[in-house]
């Protein structure tokens, strides 16, 4: 039996089918809009929690307006376009196979026409907006731009407009540009679609009307062409031509009058195709588009091409000295190097004992724990439960102890959630949401056993502790969860593990900070903006709650203020009993003239960036203006944000304030305490120190001839990075007292001695910001880092300490290496840390093991800075009673030849020594790398014995004084300084 479906019934299924897709479109629809909403909603909760919901709002109606301007003017104009061409569409279309092809497409289009413009129309207004709306930075500069009173010494225009103006009048052109191309095209089609234009065929290929409309689009595409090549003229104040950057001889003398006749060729071209509006024909447009093509080959290619071979090149110097010299003049201003003072220093080194004991006795708070080594032994000795950690490279701070201000390192103890096996959505998000407590220790000082010193430790932190902390919660940090629920009515929140029968202390937060979540609207938006159903379920979540997220110190510093380039290194301090971090927000441009453009992520770069995750990376954005413009502070606790204007004279720092009104408060309301703890920022020394490398030279010619050019030495810790700049307490020569300052050093270009010692005050005051270069001479040149280094591991004495820290097991890390202005020479100061062998109840940890110091060719270590140096000033004394040191370059030769230095021979007994000490070396490495611990055991008390005899040797009355030569390593080596000989006899 055949059943059949009623055509009522077919109708209704038909219906359906075809209700379905409009629903599934509208559902689709909704979705996108309510996620839309929930994306600006929330982050107009965040920015009024901090009060910066103006930054959000002005940004936002900016990229609107952008967006909505851009892409209306290209939907538009390309819109009209398509009009135009259909309208002048030909009323006859001759028969050919052509049209006759043509005919099956505007069949299927015709009837769709009006759908199928709109929707390519609205793709491309899309499209336009979303790029343009990128460029809001570009706009609000603009309209608020502000002058620097610098003028370029070539067209004498305010720096202001190549920062701000320049930019956008090349947003502008570029928008209208490709609205004219697009335009084109879209032109080209609708002729050719309706017949406008043809390929095939007698007769013209293209209608009169066809012809005029097109002509007129080519003449606007070429007149703005004549525009683009006027504003080039401003931009060869960037040209990268020259032996520096800036506009060059040739682009002065050659490109700068192309340009101008390039725009002058391109106006008379356009006039050529708009004359087409009067007569009919090809030939003058034609004409005139070739001559545009030539012209842009000759003039804009092959002349300055020839001027720059055989004018510049046979004299590049004398045609290019004066833009050299004002790219050295523009570059040291742009990045506020211009007031650095150089100094020669190190001729003559102190030799007198008594002198030199004197200063010695001033190198009070020599800051010898390292920020960068001792993150594992903070994390040991105060972690105090596995839940908590501290970040792996630590901050630098002073704090006034008694009468005086030390060096300090400081670290928060920041939670990393929930214990292992007791995870659940509740304690990750209301229980365990916050670190606890401020952790800090003498720079200078250390415990029984080599530890830090503590001055601020456990939890709680104690009454009687040196530093004041009223506030120890961490809920926003470094390593903050991405959002937590806190305040609840009843919450219990973790605060800290104590010996209660409870085990714990709890808190319930009470800051300002945070969104209210209680609310079933909230509950929902944030469910949905972290994919987290238990957010809009739990009930768990009582009244007064908040959700805290964008809760890094970075992330809300960035969003709080968008146009500053934030340093890589937030440190938290304690100001008036509260944590807060500091931070360090830099305004940049790449557009200042004349400057020297360099990579902001490579100047950067160096061993902590690349090794510690505490520190951010920069981007590798192009600049060549750089200013520490504004201090931003994130309270801990509760999240305030808080902007203040440092440099009042930037005008880019200006000209966002005047943008976002309020936001930035002024520098006067910053409070003493608060700018106690402000420093030097790294980023911009380190771009300073990589410009410097070149830019401390302002003569043309030296410059050009790269003469004393310098580098930033390998950290002599991590071979093929660059050292990192150091902050350190020092006295600069000629100063009355030490200041707290960030230092760095030069070698000359590829070499590896030490060219300079660089230094630059980090505290707030009449010296903040100073840079001081003390250039050593070129004759008789120091040691640089590396070399010292190796010199450590090499020296007799130092080698044998250094072999003893490492039995065992024991390994040995090197800390920072200083570098000290000391006797008018140079003393290098070095941490040697130990760090056992580890357990599997206790990881191992660095403790300090010896202190290792340079100056001049002698070498001393000792368990503390006093005993190094007491050694080192008796092995000066006993050398030298009142003479000079020898000359630092003679040593190596000397020693390699068995004489002491300044050719004296070495004693027949010290020769002895050395032989036995080398062989005995040789012969426990050799039993190591076989595990034969007699042989081991047996070659460790030769080389004992040998070190006691050479002892012995120096001591004993010689025909010249004594000295402490180094054995030359045999050819099986000597042992490595990062060897950990775990294999070593006990």
């Amino acid at each position: 039996m055949t059943f059949r479906t009623p055509a009522f019934g077919r109708r209704l299924g038909n219906g359906r089918s075809r209700l379905v897709v409009p629903v599934l479109v509208a559902l689709a629809g909704l979705l996108v809009v309510f996620m839309l909403f929930t994306s600006v909603w929330t982050n107009l909760l965040w920015y009024r929690s901090v009060g910066f919901s103006s930054v959000y709002t002005t940004e936002l109606w900016s990229k609107i307006l952008l967006f909505v301007g851009s892409g209306a003017l290209m939907a538009l104009l390309v819109g009209a376009n398509m009009v135009i061409a259909y309208r002048l569409r030909p009323p006859y279309r001759p028969l050919s196979v052509e049209q006759q092809g043509l005919e099956r497409y505007r069949t299927v289009i015709d009837p769709r026409r009006k759908l199928i413009a709109a929707g390519s129309l609205g793709l491309l207004g899309l499209l336009t907006g979303s790029s343009v709306a990128g460029q809001w930075p570009v706009f609000l500069a603009f309209l608020n731009r502000t002058p620097f009173g610098v003028k370029d010494p070539q067209f004498h225009k305010d720096v202001s407009f190549y920062v701000f103006t320049y930019p956008f009048l090349r947003l502008v052109l570029g928008v209208v540009f490709a609205t004219v191309i697009l335009s084109i095209l879209a032109a080209l089609m609708v002729h050719y679609l309706y017949g406008g234009l043809r390929l095939q065929g007698p007769g013209d290929k293209a209608s009169p009307p066809a012809r005029a409309h097109l002509s007129v689009l080519v003449g606007l595409f070429v007149l703005l062409k004549a525009v683009a090549y006027w504003l080039d003229r401003y931009g060869l104040v960037q040209s990268e031509r020259g032996v520096t950057t800036g506009a060059s001889y040739t682009d002065i003398n050659a490109l700068l009058p192309a340009k101008t006749i390039l725009a002058v060729i391109a106006v008379i071209c356009a006039g050529m195709f708009f004359s087409n509006l009067l007569r009919r024909g090809m030939m003058l447009p034609g004409v005139g588009f070739t001559l545009l093509v030539l012209s842009a080959v000759l003039l804009g290619g092959v002349y300055p091409l020839l001027i720059q071979q055989f004018q510049v090149k046979p004299d590049e110097l004398a045609k290019e000295r004066q833009f050299i010299q004002r790219n050295i003049e523009f570059t040291r201003k742009a990045y506020g190097v211009d007031t650095a003072k150089v100094t020669a220093y190190g001729a003559q080194p102190e030799s007198d004992t008594n002198k030199l004991r004197a200063e010695a006795d001033k190198l009070d708070g020599v800051r010898l724990l390292d920020p960068n080594v001792v993150g594992e032994t903070f994390q040991q000795l105060q972690r105090i439960r596995p839940f908590y950690r501290f970040p792996d490279t630590l901050d630098v701070d002073r704090y006034k102890v008694g009468d005086r201000n030390v060096d300090a390192i400081v670290a928060l103890r920041e939670l990393s959630g929930a214990p292992a096996g007791q995870r659940s959505w509740v304690k990750d998000r209301m229980v365990y949401t916050h670190g606890y407590g401020f952790v800090s220790a003498y720079g200078d000082r250390f415990a029984n056993g080599g530890a830090p010193e503590f001055l601020t430790k456990d939890m709680p932190t104690a009454a009687d502790s040196q530093i004041k902390v009223d506030r120890p919660q961490i809920y926003f940090g470094e390593r903050s969860p991405a959002y937590s629920v806190v305040g609840g009515t009843g919450q219990q929140e973790l605060d800290y593990p104590d010996n209660s029968p409870a085990g714990q202390k709890n808190t319930t937060y009470e800051g300002r900070g945070g969104v209210p979540i209680d609310s079933f609207l909230n509950k929902l938006l944030f469910a949905t903006r972290f994919q987290e159903k238990n957010l809009l379920l739990s009930g768990a979540i009582k009244d007064n709650a908040k959700i805290l997220y964008n809760r890094t110190p970075r992330e809300m510093v960035q969003r709080s203020a968008p146009w500053l380039t934030l340093d890589g290194d937030p440190y938290p301090a304690v100001v008036n009993g509260r944590i807060l971090w500091i931070l360090d927000g830099y305004t940049t441009s790449g557009a200042y003239p004349y400057s020297e453009q360099t990579s902001l992520g490579d100047a950067t770069r160096d061993t902590i960036t690349d090794t510690r995750s505490a520190v951010a990376r920069q981007a590798n954005d192009r600049i060549n203006y750089m200013r520490n413009s504004v201090k931003a502070t994130v309270d801990a606790y509760d999240g305030t944000v808080r902007l203040y204007q440092w440099d009042e004279k930037d005008p880019v720092a200006k000209t966002w304030m005047k943008v976002f009104k309020g936001t930035v408060q002024p520098r006067n309301s910053i409070t003493p305490e608060l700018e106690s703890h402000f420093r030097y920022p790294q980023d911009l020394f380190k771009v300073q120190r990589q410009i410097l490398t070149k830019y401390h030279v302002t003569d043309a010619a030296a410059f050009y001839n790269g003469e004393g050019f310098w580098e930033v030495p390998e950290d002599p810790g991590a071979k093929g990075r660059r050292q990192p700049p150091y902050y350190q307490s020092l006295r600069m020569p000629g100063g009355d007292s030490a200041d707290f300052s960030l230092t760095t050093v030069f070698n000359p270009r590829e070499n590896p001695n030490l060219a300079a010692f660089m230094a630059i005050g980090s505290t707030p005051g009449r010296n903040y910001g100073q840079i001081e270069i003390l250039q050593l001479p070129r004759n008789s040149p120091a040691q640089g880092p590396g070399q010292v280094q190796n010199s450590f591991e090499t020296d007799p004495k130092v080698k044998g300490d250094l072999f003893t820290l490492r039995q065992g097991g024991t390994r040995t890390v090197p800390g920072n290496m200083l570098t000290i202005p000391f006797g008018n020479g140079v003393l290098y100061v070095e941490p040697m840390y130990a760090m056992a062998a580890g357990t599997t109840e206790q990881q191992p940890y660095p403790l300090l093991g010896k202190v290792l110091v340079r100056f001049g060719n002698d070498i001393a270590s000792g368990n503390d800075l006093k005993q190094a140096l007491d050694q080192l000033l008796e092995q000066i004394e006993t050398r030298s009673p009142g003479g000079q040191p020898p000359p630092d370059q003679g040593r190596d030769q000397d020693r390699d030849q068995g004489r002491q230095p300044g050719g004296t021979e070495l004693s027949e007994q010290a020769r002895q020594a050395i032989e036995e000490l080398k062989a005995a070396v040789a012969d426990f490495e050799k039993a190591q790398k076989e595990l034969n611990y007699e042989e081991m055991g047996k070659a460790w008390e030769r080389v004992k014995k040998a070190r006691d005899d050479l002892a012995a040797a120096q001591q004993a009355p010689a025909r010249a004084p004594a000295a402490t030569p180094s054995p030359t390593p045999s050819a099986g080596g000597s042992p490595s300084p990062s060897a950990s000989p775990s294999a070593s006899p006990n």
